[in-house]
């Protein structure tokens, strides 16, 4: 037996330069990674910005000319042609400010449509380059609200945000300007009430990120539940479990709109005050306007003038309000969309021709599911050719964990695991997963027939030879009693198979691959005790000449291997024959005759 301390690296010197790099792209502004997003259809948004500022800034002469009209008339001025020209100028830049707006939308929402299809193609692309524990770790719940609704929620920022917001912003500026050159103190006069309602605004959106980040959260939760609920439905009536599924169906939902209830109940009066306010301009121009007027210092064409600016400018100012509002959103929206496109790929080389033996060779391996948690420290094992090697331990030790590593799913963070004396990282993928079959307790059957389901370990295999599998597996009997045997469609995950059934179709699955190394994770661990008997034979036959790697909560199931290997807390804590660890005081033999008393009350005994 030998005791295995492994390193105990501070996790906070984990960090690599991936993670620095990582968390450098993180200050990037959600706008700034939009535009780097849409770069490929820059020319068209930049189209569409030009347009509508164009508009934006001809949209001004009506106010203009409605000014002058007012001039006119106060002067006593009777030409009726140049009041017919001043109301076409400004009949003129109301539609040309339409046109363009219209125009300056069609070219952006174009631009848009094709910018969401990109992300979508790039996702996908990203796909097969993520490690498979990453893809597998994913809800489709969560998966879909990636993929359909926040990649959607993009559309508003690059169809909008960029022509409208910028449209508006010149908008303003230039109504502002026309204001102050009107009568700068009324101008001046039209702020007050303007930036008290904004402060208040202001005031109601802190936290606003926080608050929009909580509730895609608890709306992705509500949709992974809804998913489950609707896939499991047919166990959960079986079971009578409706009661209590149902639960937590509920919980959710409410869970979700009640936090929506409340944060804009919270919101409610700082909104309500904050934009009356801002939208009210008009408090202190009209009153002092009035006063101005009587004093003779403010001509009534200019009072007038100040009147329709002051309600003007307003306008294209709450719309940057409501977009200022939307970037809370979009930064949510982009860092989930970059959870994907920024997530870190494993990249393997193809410098390997042929693996000539399957020697397993593990030296100080360190892993972890984040770029700051090191959860595998400094793991060393040999596994040789056609052995039998087990892993045990407490739950969250971590050897789950390291049997992935071996079989690909990531690939380690510090250290090595070796093939054949080959680093895994230089070996393809495919030839890697040629080499192992992972057997779990949940393994996925396709909504297809058994027999494509069990080709899947060898497509090129004939109709027989996959029925010559299902004999091994123990499952050609339960298949040919289906109406449709072979032909018998599984359902969406297996759905209409026992659990039973689908573990040894999985099986077959495996034995019909006839890798070299196999994996099981917990293979058995949910199965009834005559499912559990003809599958322990299909797996004997599964793993005959085979190197055999199976991690166990069950030590009596695991008491034969060459060594067992000993996890806690994501070190090997001790390895050695069964014999060899129970001759001393170790954590395995404390592990072993909990479970023997836990099997003498239950009137049972292992020989």
């Amino acid at each position: 037996m030998r005791k295995q301390t492994g390193s105990k690296k501070n996790n906070k010197d984990y960090k690599t330069k991936e993670a620095a790099k990582a968390e450098e792209e993180k200050k990037q502004s959600p706008l700034s990674r939009v535009w780097e997003l849409g770069k490929s259809e820059r020319g068209k948004l930049i189209a569409a910005i030009v347009l509508a500022c164009a508009g934006t800034l001809l949209g001004v002469l009506p106010f203009i000319m409605a000014g002058l009209i007012a001039y006119g008339l106060a002067s006593g001025n009777t030409n009726i042609g140049w009041f017919v020209g001043m109301g076409l100028i400004g009949l003129g830049g109301y539609a040309a400010d339409v046109f363009l707006y219209q125009a300056a939308l069609s070219v952006s929402h174009k631009a848009t449509f094709n910018v969401l299809g990109q992300i979508r193609f790039a996702m996908l692309d990203k796909f097969p380059r993520l490690p498979l524990g990453t893809i597998i770790s994913q809800s489709s719940g969560k998966l879909k609200l990636i993929f359909a609704d926040q990649v959607e929620n993009m559309e508003t920022t690059l169809a909008h945000l960029y022509p409208e917001m910028t449209a508006n912003i010149a908008g303003t500026i230039a109504l502002y300007v026309v204001f102050l050159v009107t009568d700068w103190r009324l101008a001046l006069l039209s702020m007050i009430p303007v930036v008290i309602g904004l402060i208040i605004f202001s005031t109601m959106m802190i936290g606003h990120g926080e608050n929009y980040k909580k509730s895609v959260e608890i709306n992705s939760r509500m949709n992974k539940t809804i998913v489950e609920y609707i896939s499991g439905i047919r166990v959960i009536k079986a079971f009578n479990q409706g009661s209590r599924s149902y639960n937590k169906y509920e919980q959710d939902i409410r869970e979700n709109a009640g936090f929506f209830y409340k944060w804009m109940k919270r919101s409610q009066i700082k909104t309500s005050l904050g934009l009356t306010l801002a939208t009210s301009s008009l408090l202190t121009v009209l009153p002092c306007g009035a006063a101005m007027y009587n004093a003779g210092t403010l001509p009534v064409y200019k009072l007038v003038m100040c009147i329709i600016l002051a309600v003007s400018f307003i306008e294209p100012l709450m719309k940057i309000l409501y977009f200022g509002d939307n970037m809370a959103k979009v930064s949510t929206t982009i860092s989930m969309v970059d959870e994907i496109l920024k997530a870190k790929e494993q990249v393997h080389f193809d410098k390997v021709d042929a693996i000539n033996n399957i020697d397993i060779e593990i030296k100080d391996a360190r892993f972890g599911y984040t770029d700051d948690k090191e959860i595998l420290h400094g793991i060393n094992m040999d596994i040789k050719q056609n052995s039998y090697v087990a892993f045990v331990g407490p739950s969250g030790s971590g050897k789950s964990t390291m049997a992935k590593l071996i079989a690909g799913f990531w690939d380690v963070d510090g250290g090595s695991i070796k093939l054949g004396g080959n680093d895994t990282r230089d070996i393809s993928l495919e030839k890697l997963y040629d080499k192992i079959s992972f057997v779990s307790q949940d393994n996925y059957l396709f909504d297809d027939t058994i027999l494509n389901n069990i080709r899947t370990g060898c497509p090129t295999a004939s109709d027989e030879e996959v029925k010559k599998a299902a004999k091994a597996a123990g499952c050609d009997e339960f298949i040919t009693r289906l109406e449709n045997g072979y032909e018998t469609n599984a359902g969406p995950g297996g759905a209409a198979l026992s659990g039973g059934e689908r573990q040894r179709v999985t099986i077959a699955r495996a034995l019909l691959k006839d890798a070299p190394i196999v994996i099981l994770d917990e293979a058995t661990a949910y199965i009834d005790p005559e499912n559990e008997a003809l599958i322990q034979k299909a797996v004997s036959n599964l793993v005959k000449g085979k190197t055999l790697i199976v991690i166990a909560h069950r030590l009596a199931t695991v008491k034969d291997a060459d060594r067992i290997y000993v996890f806690e807390e994501g070190r090997i804590r001790e390895d050695g024959t069964h014999e060899e660890l129970l001759s001393h005081e170790t954590l395995y033999k404390e592990m072993w005759e909990e479970m023997m008393s836990v099997k003498e009350e239950e009137g049972e005994s292992y020989a």
